[in-house]
């Protein structure tokens, strides 16, 4: 059997109406035998079959095609209808009857939803049968047409199934890719940062120390890059971000510290804080620390070079708010639903290159802690905020012990 046909049988035994229309077919008609046939330039295979009358057929069977009328269905196309062999003018002494002791039968074709030929669905008794009637015909045709639909369904959604699977292999590859490249890249950016700082040290002129400079901040970025391409693989692979929660007692300080970092690859921005922390945030605060990273790097690289971004922080009973603002173009709606997606990002000007994963580790952290990013908009101002639940620290102890 080959594995075409092997599907086909699949296919119509995974119909579960397709049993229940060969019963009614044989309990409306008298009909001791009703199957759907696979009929092929070369084969007859019963895909399913009803047998009351011990003809010996099961799913799967084959007859030798010639010796069968659904052999010259497979070429004419119409359907046969005979309701007693022995006064019948065409098959009274056609061989197919006398091979195999059948007087009444039926074969309607079954037509594939893009017009090919199928097979037949059949019926075969030794006793005769009024057939030849268009009640009869009519019900045949229309469970030959149910059939064929049900096929069409079942392809389509295995057709469907099999292209998911593609794409999650495909997606696996290349987060499998993207995590061995990011885990293989950190060794050479250290060498190449631990070289730009051992540089600083030389006496080195002017020129050669703009040319330090921009091999730190280049390194600084990469290692950005990497940290999010290593996150995204993490939390694609490992079912999210993990975070190691803990009361942070220096969370403004690394907050600040970020500034700094930021500030030396944009030594001429306008970076205006406010801090409010008034006491210890239940966080992880190098994840709260990278994810204000990217906030802070976006408004940067994004916003109006000429105008400051403003940068707030505070706590509340319950709750720590961070809030990166820039003035900039307006980020459109339709984009604003996007942007937390991977590999998605808004209009990126000359020189503003990344792989779009900056935002959606930032949201993954949020998420992380049970919190979220806001986004709002304006042809003033751009505004990135995190609010995060941050209960009161007594609550926190009480519940770790």
């Amino acid at each position: 059997m080959t594995s075409e046909i092997q599907r086909d049988i699949e296919i119509i035994s995974s119909i579960a109406v397709v049993p229940k229309i060969l019963e009614v077919i044989c309990r409306s008609t008298g009909m001791g035998f009703a199957a759907v046939a696979r009929v092929t330039s070369k084969e007859w295979i019963a895909m399913e079959v009803l047998d009351q009358i011990n003809f010996g057929l099961k799913p799967g069977g084959s007859l030798v095609l010639e010796t069968t009328i659904c052999h010259e269905i497979q070429q004419h196309h119409n359907p046969v209808v005979i309701d007693e062999v022995s006064t019948d003018p065409l098959y009274q002494h056609h061989h197919t009857p006398a091979q195999y002791g059948f007087q009444s039968y039926i074969s309607i074709p079954i037509f594939k939803k893009d017009g090919t030929f199928f097979g037949t669905l059949c019926a075969i008794d030794p006793r005769p049968n009024k057939l030849n009637n268009p009640e009869t015909i009519g019900m045949f045709q229309l469970y030959a047409d149910l059939i064929a639909f049900h096929m069409q369904h079942v392809e389509e959604k295995q057709t469907i199934e099999a292209k998911l699977r593609e794409e999650k292999e495909i997606a696996l590859l290349r987060e499998q890719f993207i995590a061995i490249l990011g885990h293989d890249l950190r060794n050479p950016v250290g060498a190449i940062m631990s070289g730009a700082e051992l540089l600083k040290t030389f006496n080195l002129d002017d020129n050669g120390k703009q040319i330090t400079t921009i091999i730190q901040n280049s390194s600084y970025r990469i290692t950005g890059l990497i940290e999010n391409m290593l996150d995204f693989a993490q939390g694609r692979l490992g079912g999210g971000i993990k975070i190691n929660a803990i009361l942070d007692f220096s969370l403004e300080e690394s907050l600040h510290q970020v500034i700094r970092e930021l500030k030396l690859m944009y030594p001429q921005r306008d970076v205006r804080v406010t801090f409010a922390i008034n006491r210890q945030i239940y966080c992880d605060g190098k994840r709260i620390a990278q994810l204000f990273s990217n906030l802070l790097g976006n408004a940067l690289a994004y916003g109006d070079p000429e105008k400051p971004v403003t940068i707030e922080a505070h706590s509340t009973s319950n709750e720590f708010i961070l809030s990166v603002c820039n003035a900039g173009q307006r980020i459109p709606d339709n984009v604003i639903a996007h942007l937390f997606q991977p590999f998605s990002r808004g209009t990126v000007k000359m020189g503003q290159k990344g792989l779009g994963l900056g935002l959606y580790i930032a949201n993954e952290i949020a998420l992380a802690h049970m919190g979220h990013i806001e986004v709002s908009s304006s042809e003033k101002e751009t505004c990135f905020t995190l609010k995060m639940p941050a209960p009161n620290t007594t609550v926190l102890l009480g519940n770790q012990v």
